[in-house]
This record gives structure tokens, C-alpha cells and sequence, in this order.
């Protein structure tokens, strides 16, 4: 794991003890902090109760406390937690804030930064690839991959590729990278923030704790990224889809919104000064990433695709357009009241099945554009498709929503569509 001398003898709250909250805990008391921490779970209280005092911040005193770790999944716009700590002068971080301030006790290293709304997973892997292709020591975390915290420190040269949502950003203030990538901006995330402006300034943010020297780059190919990438000075790197010609000896990076991820991966791995030939190699063998566009299966001539990590429609929109006869599994807990980024694809779509909270509205808004079926669970959805499909087309999970209405996150309902197309008879 992580440790530093930075946390020693000082004092730490921690609300949360998922994976990110267990790492914090296991990093800060390793390095000789005082803790509190509490989680709703009575097992997962007894199971720090050996390295932290087990009591619950919203009901004891946070007075002199150096920071209150939370998850990244605490909505600060909501929770009563923020208020509390506001009142105590004591800030609210996440895991991302405790690493940045361990990186003075480790080895020399560079650390890379990638937000945007959609692409962030795959152009972190795709990073970390480049990055393992050239010989170099990597990793990733943040958004993806194993707790930064909890992961071993990186040998001397070491590079850290950190996949960053606008809810770690905000527990972040002083995460000065190397390299900071901003994909793209669409509306996302607005319970949580007061309008998409506002969700642009947390991705802007990623920018403004970078020193001048370092390396900016941006696809700035929408309003937002656009009017971001204008307003910082330094080494700004503008990259856009139109880069890339040719994706044919890509196997596992097709498709449009693949070319912005490969224009940005490539200005990274040439901001760390990795040569063409190795970027070449790597882009070739890149595996693809579980749940984003992964081919599960092919039955009777059918192909069956999850991607269950597509939770919005600008997600989903890609996906619809690689394939051209699709059966659209599609609902969840919806992120917004349309489905306008997917509708230049409608064509595609033999017959869509919706899903969970957001099945009847996207049936209504479907209505009279494809064929529909209401169907809620998930394994009816992939009996239904699977049975209408014909041999050349696709079944289709992409749900443009989050998962949460009826999974844990958009890798157990991934999982739930694999086993559900390994049950078909």
C-alpha cells in the first residue's frame, strides 16, 4: 500500500468503508494517523474497528480533524456532512486528495489525469497500455482498477494513470499532474450540480491545479472543452477525432467516439516521451475493456454485446452506430428525460426491449420510431432479443442510464447480461 510520513500524527475522519474508504483507512493508519470511521454496514465497522476509532462523524466532534475522507459516491450538494465539516473548518476529501499529498515520499514519478464524460475508462486502459508496451511502470486507479491507496508504490520513473470523475475532482485540490486529459463534456451528473456549467467548471478544475509547465490536452471538439481549453495558458495540446485516419489495425478501437480516445492516448504517451513505433505496437494489441463494447458471445450467428457501461444516451450513442441491425437492450436509473444523442441511429435498431425505472419512458419516447418491448428485467430483455435476432445481427446491451435502480454498479449488470446469454438454451 501507500504510506507517507504527511499523515503522521495527524487526524483523520473516514465516512465510508467500500473499497476506496478501506484503503484510505488500512494507507492513513499505516502511516501513523488517527482515525475515525464509520459505514452504515455493521461489518464493515468491525472490520477497522483494530485501526480506527469506530464512530460516526455526523454524531461526534470533527473539531481539529485534518480532513473528512468521503466517497466519492457522498453527493456534498446533499449530504448534511458537508455542512458539518463547513461549520468545523475541516475539508472534505477523497482518496485522490490523501495520494496527491503522499507523492512527495515516493519514488520519482509522473502522474496522469483523464476526466471527461464518456471515454475516460478506455482511454485510461489505453494510456496504461502504451505505457506497459513501452517498458515503463504503470498503473492505473481513481475511477477504475484497484484504490490508488491500496496499490504498491511505483519503482523510481514509475507513471500513475488516474481515471478521474468530476465527484473525485471535487474531493481533490492539489493534484498538480503531469499530463491532464479532458475528453469531452455533455450533460451528466445534474443532481448533483446546478446545471452543466457547473459540472464543467469540477472537470475544469483537473486544469487549475496543474502547474504552467505541465502538459494539458484536450479534445476540444464541444462547447464546453472548447471554452476550457481557451481559457488556460501553459502547454496545451489540442487533439480531436478528425486525427485519426485509419482505426482498421485497431481491433478493440472502433468506431468514432474511439478515434477521440486514440488522438488523446497518443498525445499523452508523446508528452511522456514514449516514441511512435511503441504507441503503434500498443494501439494494435489494446484488449479492450470489460464492459464497453465487449463481445460476450456468438449464438446461431448472433452476436451479443455488453455494453453496460454506456449510462448515459451520448454513452450509448457509439454503440448504436457501430452495428447496423441492433436489438437494443436499453433503462436503469435514468440520467436524463431523452434519448436525442442516439436518435441519428434509430435506423439501426431492428427492435429495442427496455429496462428497469427508465423502461416506460424510453418505450414512450421509442414509440412509433422501432419496434418496443416493455419487458423490466434484464434476463427477459436478453430472452426476448435473443429470440427475435437473426443470424448478422446484434443483441445489444447498452443501456444509456445508470445501473442502480436494480445492480450494484454497471459491471454487476454486465455481469448479469453475460450469465443471462450463457443461460439461453
Amino acid at each position: 500500500m501507500i504510506t507517507s510520513d504527511a499523515f503522521r500524527n495527524k487526524q483523520y475522519a473516514v465516512l465510508g468503508l467500500a473499497r476506496s474508504g478501506l484503503a484510505s483507512v488500512e494507507a492513513l493508519a499505516a502511516s501513523g494517523a488517527q482515525i475515525v470511521a464509520w459505514d452504515a454496514r455493521e461489518e464493515a465497522r468491525a472490520g477497522v474497528a483494530d485501526k480506527a476509532r469506530v464512530a460516526d462523524p455526523m454524531a461526534t466532534a470533527l473539531y481539529g480533524l485534518d480532513g473528512i475522507v468521503v466517497s466519492p459516491g457522498v453527493p456534498l450538494n446533499r449530504h448534511p456532512i458537508a455542512e458539518r465539516a463547513r461549520e468545523a473548518n475541516v475539508p472534505v476529501i477523497g482518496d485522490i486528495e490523501l495520494f496527491s499529498q503522499a507523492r512527495a515520499s515516493l519514488p520519482p514519478h509522473q502522474v496522469v489525469g483523464i476526466t471527461g464524460t464518456n471515454g475516460k475508462s478506455t482511454t485510461t486502459a489505453l494510456v496504461h497500455h502504451i505505457l506497459k508496451t513501452a517498458g515503463l511502470p504503470a498503473t492505473m486507479a481513481g475511477n477504475i482498477g484497484a484504490p490508488i491507496l491500496g496499490q504498491d508504490p511505483l519503482p523510481e520513473g514509475g507513471v500513475y494513470v488516474l481515471e478521474l470523475s468530476s465527484y473525485q475532482i471535487d474531493l481533490t485540490h492539489s493534484l498538480d499532474c503531469d499530463v491532464s486529459v479532458l475528453l469531452n463534456i455533455t450533460p451528466d451528473h445534474l443532481d448533483r450540480y446546478d446545471g452543466v456549467d457547473d459540472y464543467a467548471a469540477s472537470k475544469a478544475r483537473l486544469f487549475l491545479m496543474q502547474s504552467p509547465e505541465h502538459v494539458a490536452v484536450i479534445a476540444a471538439e464541444d462547447d464546453w472543452t472548447r471554452a476550457i481549453a481557451g481559457q488556460l495558458g501553459g502547454k496545451r495540446v489540442l487533439v480531436a477525432s478528425t486525427d485519426i485516419k485509419d482505426q482498421s489495425r485497431w481491433p478493440s478501437l472502433q468506431g468514432p467516439h474511439n478515434a477521440q480516445n486514440v488522438a488523446a492516448a497518443v498525445a499523452v504517451g508523446r508528452a511522456l516521451g514514449i516514441g511512435d513505433e511503441a504507441i503503434a505496437r500498443a494501439l494494435e494489441t489494446y484488449p479492450g475493456l470489460p464492459h464497453r463494447m465487449e463481445r460476450v458471445a456468438e449464438r446461431n450467428g448472433v452476436l451479443f454485446v455488453n455494453d453496460s457501461k454506456a449510462t448515459n444516451p451520448t454513452a450509448t450513442a457509439p454503440a448504436l452506430a457501430a452495428y447496423p441491425a441492433v436489438h437494443w437492450i436499453l433503462g436503469g436509473l435514468p440520467k436524463s428525460d431523452d434519448l436525442e444523442a442516439c436518435e441519428p441511429f434509430f435506423d439501426h435498431v431492428k427492435a429495442a426491449y427496455t429496462i428497469g425505472e427508465a423502461g416506460p419512458m424510453f418505450a414512450e419516447l421509442l414509440a412509433g420510431k422501432v419496434p418496443v418491448s416493455q419487458c423490466e428485467m434484464l434476463a427477459q430483455a436478453v430472452g426476448a432479443a435473443a429470440d427475435a435476432a437473426q443470424a448478422g445481427e446484434v443483441v445489444l446491451l447498452s443501456p444509456a442510464c445508470a445501473s442502480f435502480d436494480q445492480f450494484r454498479d454497471y459491471e454487476a449488470r454486465g455481469d448479469a447480461f453475460r450469465a443471462a446469454v450463457e443461460a439461453l438454451p
